[in-house]
């Protein structure tokens, strides 16, 4: 089968080392045109997926429109059978869609219809989900709203991060894909269709990071704190200044429970600091925080950081 593959950031690269590895022709690669990136913005960062496919020698496509008449046309004379996206980055119109003689499909992160969208890992870590997955659909004008050839679940960890989870899905991505284009070639791919009736959604979140909100329960914390682990990150502010927040876990029950005699320390509260992290009261319950991240400063963990800083416990963070 002669492919046409899709695709810009790591989570795609499993995906197309895959179909590489188990001998698919892959015509071409269209990928996001590369990021300017330095002070000058004067330096091209080619996209994860653009550095596997030069390697391979495979022609590589960075169309600033995927619409135009021009691409439209490049892509025509590459004659694939089918069009494969894995995390592109753009919604492809009906008229891209329609290029290949058997259709374009999707690795969707998720287990749809729940989670359509562009950030369904991160949505499944803050909604506290137990499971979530991999489907494999045939592409239509609407959002993520395809039918389905193939669905593969897996558990999501108590303390799991979105780069942690992301990873893993990225693997299961690529194995899934393979057998769906396997049931695909010899016809015997089955599409359910989505109902739409309980679709969820997971949009793109903002660009920046994510300031912690401590009267917020610890649960809620720390999903959110997963969620955007190690991008864009959850920050926080201290006496030290704004600070990002790596590795959260939901701590045991502090024991401050409703008519107890001693009164629960306020949220933001610092409740102690040792070599698994720092513990921070939250508006139930508490968290704790192995690595954080000043402002200009490298990665440590949450104890240098508190040395270094004269952070102790009954400090406050947020306030």
């Amino acid at each position: 089968m002669r492919l046409l593959f899709w695709g810009t950031p790591e989570f795609a690269t499993p995906s197309l080392l895959a179909l590489l590895g188990e001998g698919f022709d892959v015509a071409g690669v269209v990928t996001r045109p590369d990021k300017p990136q330095g002070r000058s913005r004067s330096r091209l960062i080619p996209s994860p997926v653009k550095q596997i496919a030069t390697a391979e020698k495979i022609r590589v496509l960075q169309p600033a429109r995927a619409n135009s008449p021009e691409f439209l046309a490049e892509i025509r004379t590459l004659r694939p059978d089918a069009s494969v996206v894995v995390a592109y980055g753009h919604i492809l119109t009906p008229d891209v869609i329609g290029v290949p003689r058997r259709g374009t499909f999707n690795v969707h992160a998720s287990l749809l219809p729940a989670l359509r969208g562009a950030a369904p890992i991160q949505a499944a870590i803050r909604h506290g989900l137990a499971e979530t997955g991999i489907s494999v659909m045939r592409v239509v004008p609407a959002l993520d709203a395809g039918p389905v050839i193939l669905r593969i679940a897996t558990p999501i960890a108590a303390d799991e991060t979105y780069g942690e989870l992301s990873l893993r899905l990225s693997e299961l991505g690529a194995q899934a894909l393979i057998e769906a284009l396997a049931l695909i070639d010899i016809g015997a791919a089955r599409e359910t269709p989505q109902d739409d009736a309980v679709a969820t959604y997971a949009p793109k979140p903002g660009p920046g990071a994510v300031a912690v909100d401590w009267a917020q329960p610890a649960t809620e914390i720390s999903r959110m704190i997963r969620s955007v682990d190690p991008r864009p990150g959850a920050v926080t502010t201290a006496a030290a200044g704004p600070v990002k927040l790596f590795g959260a876990q939901l701590l045991p029950d502090s024991g401050f429970a409703e008519g107890r005699r001693e009164a629960p320390p306020p949220h933001g509260a610092v409740l102690a600091i040792d070599d698994a992290g720092m513990a921070v009261a939250c508006g139930s319950g508490a968290v704790r925080i192995a690595q954080v991240q000043p402002a200009g400063r490298p990665l440590m963990t949450a104890a240098d950081w508190a040395r270094g800083r004269g952070i102790s416990p009954g400090q406050r963070l947020g306030a």
